[in-house]
This record gives C-alpha cells, sequence and structure tokens, in this order.
C-alpha cells in the first residue's frame, strides 16, 4: 500500500520489513523498526553512536566500501554524511534483500553486490573509506582477509570491528623472542586469538576471537597502523607498510627457526 506519488505507507513498510525475514540490523524506516527486540538494544546504533565522531562528518567527493553490510545501517550512514559513492557487499541474499529495501526507503542511492570479503579484487577500484565491522570474528581465514582488503581496496581510511573476549591490556612485543622463552605467551597482553570449534552465542559462524592486542597485531601486520580507538571494539586505521614477515607462504630463503637459532 503506497500513499500519494507513489510513497510507501507505515503498513507497507512494515509488512515488507516482516517479508524479509529477521533483522540483524535495526533501522528505524520511516518510524518503522526493523529489529526492535534486538538482544544488544538499539544495534547498531547504539555503537555507531560511541563512534561516529572518529569518522569525518563530512564525507563529499568520498568513495566508501562497507564489507559486510549485513540490512545497511552503515552503508545509510555514510551516504547521509555525504559520501559520492557507497558500496555495501555482503554474500547473504537475504541481508542483500535487506539493505536495498532499507536504502530504498531512506532515499539513498546505494550500490549492493553480493561478495564475500575473499572476493574484493573483482571490485577492481580502491575506496577513500572501507568499513569492514563485524565481520572478522566470522571468518574461517582472517589474516588472509585483512591481507585482501589491504591489497585490493584499502585507499586510506580503514574502520574496523571485531567482537573481542579477554584482556584489553597491549604491552609492547619485540621483534624476537628466544626459543626457550615462553612466559610472554602465558601474559594477558600479548596477542592471542581463541578458536570455536563448534559454536558461541549460538552462532556457527564465529570461528576466530582475538583479544585487544591481537587485533591490533593483525592490523599491523597486514599493513595497517591504528591511529584511533574510539569504542572498545573500533579502530580506525589508516594504510602503510606491512610487516616485513608478512609473506604468504614460508620463507623460501633465510634461516629456519629452531633451538639453536641464537638471533
Amino acid at each position: 500500500m503506497t500513499g500519494e506519488n507513489g510513497v510507501l505507507t507505515p503498513e507497507a513498510i512494515e509488512r515488507r520489513v516482516r517479508e524479509l525475514g529477521q533483522w540483524f540490523h535495526n533501522i528505524d524506516l520511516k518510524g518503522v523498526q526493523t529489529a526492535p527486540d534486538h538482544f544488544l538494544g538499539d544495534y547498531p546504533r547504539v555503537k555507531w553512536q560511541r563512534f561516529a565522531h572518529a569518522i569525518p562528518q563530512d564525507l563529499s567527493g568520498m568513495s566508501v566500501l562497507d564489507i559486510g553490510c549485513n540490512g545497511g545501517f552503515y552503508s545509510i550512514e555514510m551516504k547521509r554524511r555525504g559520501a559520492a559513492r557507497v558500496v555495501g557487499v555482503d554474500y547473504d541474499d537475504a541481508y542483500l534483500a535487506q539493505a536495498r529495501f532499507a536504502a530504498e526507503v531512506s532515499g539513498a542511492d546505494i550500490e549492493f553486490r553480493r561478495l564475500s570479503v575473499y572476493d574484493v579484487a573483482q571490485l577492481g577500484e580502491r575506496f577513500d573509506l572501507v568499513l569492514f565491522m563485524g565481520v572478522f570474528y566470522h571468518l574461517r581465514h582472517p589474516l588472509l582477509a585483512l591481507d585482501l582488503i589491504r591489497e585490493h581496496v584499502a585507499g586510506d581510511l580503514v574502520v574496523f570491528q571485531s567482537m573481542m573476549r579477554g584482556a584489553s591490556d597491549v604491552e609492547p612485543v619485540r621483534d624476537d623472542y628466544h626459543f626457550w622463552e615462553t612466559d610472554h605467551f602465558e601474559r594477558p597482553g600479548y596477542p592471542r586469538m581463541v578458536f570455536v570449534e563448534n559454536r558461541y552465542c549460538g552462532d556457527e559462524t564465529n570461528w576466530w576471537i582475538p583479544n585487544r592486542a591481537g587485533a591490533e597485531a593483525m592490523l599491523r601486520s597486514a599493513g595497517f597502523r591504528v591511529i584511533d580507538h574510539p569504542e572498545e571494539e573500533v579502530f580506525v586505521c589508516r594504510v602503510g607498510d606491512r610487516s616485513a614477515w608478512a609473506t604468504p607462504v614460508y620463507p623460501s630463503s633465510g634461516s629456519a627457526p629452531g633451538p639453536n637459532r641464537e638471533d
């Protein structure tokens, strides 16, 4: 049911929202909430309000890539800040259908494509701002994903968010440790990831969960320089140099590591 000039009525929006299934993003579509009973509250708006200040208020002339766009909340917010071009990608057709509808109701001109993070090279371009929110811990191969983002689509700014567990401490990490040194592995502030073999929080797609030090270390290794940490799970990064050790396979030359290596 539409009103004058073909504008969707609240009743029509409500009906279509329910037809599109369960939403993970709670988005206000002209007074209709897409996920009013979200277990995290008004999500992701409650999180967005804690780090929105860390992203340029005026994105005029900028291109934005939203990897794992889900229902389109962040894509729409980027368009509201004046981004010239916003591309949202996700591998889930249901989420893409939700995102397209949310953008339509919001009057936001956004391109949505079905791609996984491992396929971002197919886009064939770099973006001024890349959002990589709430995807990392759902990946079987998370560091590969960061490498691909750095290699193919990151132009300047990257906003990264991941669920994290463990200590929030971050201790300095030396360039190398002797084979017999092991105490650092047990310290709370040492970079680490925990592997979820089955499910966590009822979700079989939760695979790897870092502590804060682990998230920062993997970002650095992939070639991102953390410039801001505005929210517990959010890091704002600039494209930088990759780690000297960031090779796709075991080095073909050099001394093999082992207990006899003294350097």
